[in-house]
């Protein structure tokens, strides 16, 4: 019996390890159909009839005619060809066939766990909240898809920050169910007290940070001010006015964005200098691995972001920003771990 048990907790933690790898691939596949311009290919939700992709030429052409409606294609891509779409196509495709893989791969075994009654409560209760937010990311997904068919060409980058937002918040939780897991401990991932605290705060500055890179690719804002450190010679957009305390939330300002991006990032940098200083004078020996991690990290993601910004967007560099950021936020959970009471 005791056998039994320990080959059900040893799968239970394969099974959030897979479904961890799942869901950082579909953040890198999400990314890489939001900087082709593939996410709006396919224009209407098929749960069923969507499995599987169009598989003549007719049902091709039913596609593209589809695709031709909205904005995007009469505004940006007119001169598109069949086999050009069929590129942004499977972008789109394969980004939705991988988020319904993550629901049933995670679902599914879940249902045995809960019946096995092998595994601890709260660990349950946590991966019920976890299915409840993948079923709630398809559909903020479809929601988020929604805005750019009508009067945009592209997606709304308020709707797009919440579905990344989203999907930051469950890899996160499925992370910190691995460390409980591994480690057989029962931490909880965000309870208030002046020893956590520093730590929490460093997690929400990259969360912040993530949303305004979000808002950065939705709005295409890296298109403009393609210089560092100063946006064409000035710490200020040359084309932004303060006018009062509320133009200061103006998020539809492609130049406010990418300077609330550039400094948060400085922000964040300076806060985890302080922070390292503080580990080292407390002499938190425990500590000095996972923030080793996170300063290379860090250090990556930043050379990262100017180079992405310098070369014109590359999508490679763009790509590999994005996978840095859920690297950035790995580290910084694991630190905030090894704190945490």
């Amino acid at each position: 019996m005791y056998s039994n048990e320990r080959k059900i907790n040893k799968f239970f933690q394969y099974w959030l390890f897979v479904s961890l790898i799942l869901v950082f691939l579909i953040i890198i596949v999400g990314g890489l159909t939001r900087l082709t311009d593939s996410g709006l290919s396919i224009t209407e939700w098929e749960l069923f009839k969507g499995l599987l992709p169009p598989l003549s030429e007719n049902s091709w052409n039913e596609y593209f005619e589809e695709y031709k409606k909205i904005p995007q294609y009469k505004l940006l891509n007119s001169n598109m060809t069949i086999g050009e779409f069929k590129i942004i196509f499977y972008w789109e495709y394969f980004h939705r066939i991988l988020a319904r893989l993550i629901g049933l791969f995670f679902l599914l075994p879940l249902i045995y766990f809960y019946f096995s009654k092998k595994i601890r409560s709260n660990y349950i209760n946590i991966c019920f909240l976890i299915s409840l937010l993948i079923i709630l990311q398809g559909i903020i997904g479809w929601f988020m898809v929604q805005s750019g068919l009508v009067n945009d060409i592209t997606v709304s980058h308020y709707r797009l920050s919440i579905h990344l937002s989203t999907a930051i918040i469950i890899i996160s939780l499925i992370y910190w169910l691995i460390m409980n897991a591994y480690n057989k401990k029962n931490k909880t991932f965000f309870t208030y007290s002046k020893h956590n605290l520093p730590f929490q705060i460093l997690i929400i500055l990259i969360f912040l940070q993530i949303i305004m890179g979000a808002f950065v690719s939705g709005l295409d804002a890296g298109k403009i001010y393609q210089t560092w450190p100063m946006m064409d010679g000035n710490y200020f957009p040359n084309d932004y006015f303060f006018i009062n305390f509320k133009s200061l939330f103006e998020l539809d300002n492609h130049s406010l964005v990418q300077f609330y991006h550039r400094n948060l990032a400085y922000l964040i940098i300076i806060y985890l200098i302080f922070l390292t200083i503080f580990i080292y004078k407390k002499k938190m020996h425990n500590l000095y691995f996972p923030l080793g991690v996170l300063l290379f990290f860090l250090f990556f993601q930043v050379i990262l972001g100017i180079f992405t910004l310098i070369t014109g967007l590359n999508i490679y560099l763009a790509s590999a920003h994005q996978i840095t950021s859920v690297f950035l936020v790995f580290g910084a959970l694991n630190l905030y771990y090894y704190r945490a009471k």
